[in-house]
């Protein structure tokens, strides 16, 4: 029986944008520049601003897309390696999460926590995430973190800083192509 939580269903929203947002932090970290760089931040800011209500649901719907593919690549590596992936990949995306209290509320790891797990069991977690209203401002940059430590986990599994993005770069390439 089909959930209603499918990710057949799930909008994929702006990939592209989220996928921008989230590889320009991973650039920003591995150059060394781990506190918020106030114009980076402002640049960013002002690109969320100009997409508009509509383009901000896109942005969100992206980056729940790329917690689900991160989260798919993600479960077919531990998979092959006989591991669960939510064993391995929640606690310590909680545990880091429960480190960042400026950019991450502790009321908002659980709905984090829940979005992972959602992707995890090949679930969308945008859809699984909308069963409970709309997005709070407290929510989004937790969702940005969140997509931030998944795509760091990959590049630090597979030994590339590059990896998470080409992955998600080279998928897009082939639905442009179908």
């Amino acid at each position: 029986m089909s959930s209603p939580c499918d990710p057949q269903y799930a909008p994929a929203g702006d990939v592209g944008a989220a996928l921008m947002v989230i590889d320009s932090r991973l650039r920003a970290v591995y150059d060394g520049r781990t506190e918020t760089d106030p114009e980076q931040q402002q640049l960013i800011d002002q690109f969320a601003a100009s997409l508009g209500p509509g383009g901000l649901e896109d942005l969100l719907d992206g980056a729940c897309t790329l917690i689900y593919m991160y989260m798919r690549w993600l479960r077919l590596a531990y998979e092959d390696h006989d591991k669960d992936v939510i064993e391995y990949v929640v606690p310590n995306l909680v545990a880091t999460m429960r480190m960042m209290p400026k950019s991450v509320r502790p009321e908002a790891i659980p709905i984090m926590a829940g979005l992972v797990i959602a992707a995890g069991l090949d679930l969308s977690p945008g859809l699984w995430r909308r069963q409970y209203g709309d997005w709070t401002k407290g929510e989004l940059n937790p969702l940005e973190v969140t997509a931030f430590l998944l795509a760091e986990h990959i590049n630090r599994v597979t030994g590339d800083q590059d990896f998470a993005t080409r992955l998600i770069t080279k998928a897009l390439a082939c639905a442009d192509q179908d």
